[in-house]
């Protein structure tokens, strides 16, 4: 028998190091790793999708994406054919956007973010927890990968300027009850974990090593 083709694409500069602990029965699935790319000059993200969906070697896959890759696995199903799309700590609309990143696209606030404090002070803000900050910190550290200027400046962009008002239903949503980047309060229709935040990918691995098969396979 074939084993299903799961591809996965990591958050915002993150390494595919993140899946590191994510674990699917080998002998019904293949997993492979996708990872981020310098866009070229003045690239869509529709484009940048069509050529990270170029990659694809494999019919009728499962593409899994967390966060910002949750956005782009949704724009690269508009080229492949998909046996199943699901998304983690992540949207599906710019309607499930916090208050505070719509205001952002609103006064186009992103321009003036040096985009190099999406590598340094998220580290900060959303991986550290009081006493556990220095552990948290080299966890993070761990997983960047892409510090390019240019990447960073390009990606920033693409998440605050989404376009995409109207959900695709066939997308299986994954979403901690305590995600701090984008709050469960605006998000629609998805399979809740309690207790997990917006790297639940690293935190909450056997809830998803336990139900991540079941899902793909309905």
């Amino acid at each position: 028998m074939n084993r299903i083709p799961v591809y996965f694409m990591p958050g915002l500069a993150a390494s595919s190091t993140i899946f590191e602990r994510i674990v699917l029965p080998d002998n019904i699935f293949e997993i492979i790793l996708l990872e981020w790319e310098i866009p070229l000059d003045n690239e869509t993200l529709p484009q940048y999708a069509k050529r990270i969906a170029d990659k694809i070697t494999h019919p009728d896959p499962v593409l899994v994406g967390v966060s910002f890759g949750g956005i782009l696995v949704q724009e690269m199903a508009q080229y492949i054919n998909v046996k199943k799309l699901i998304i983690i700590s992540s949207v599906k609309t710019n309607l499930e956007f916090p208050k505070r990143l719509k205001m952002v696209k609103v006064t186009k606030a992103y321009k003036l973010f040096p985009s190099t404090w999406l590598a340094n002070v998220e580290s900060l803000t959303k991986f550290s927890f009081g006493a556990k900050i220095n552990k948290r910190l080299q966890l993070y550290e761990k997983f960047i990968k892409v510090r390019d200027k240019r990447y960073l400046d390009w990606a920033l962009e693409q998440v605050v300027m989404w376009e995409r008002t109207v959900a695709d239903e066939s997308v299986i949503h994954i979403h901690g009850d305590e995600d701090d980047v984008f709050p469960i309060k605006n998000i629609q229709n998805c399979l809740v974990v309690k207790g997990g935040t917006h790297v639940m990918i690293l935190t909450k691995y056997k809830w998803l090593n336990e139900n991540l098969p079941k899902i793909i396979l309905e």
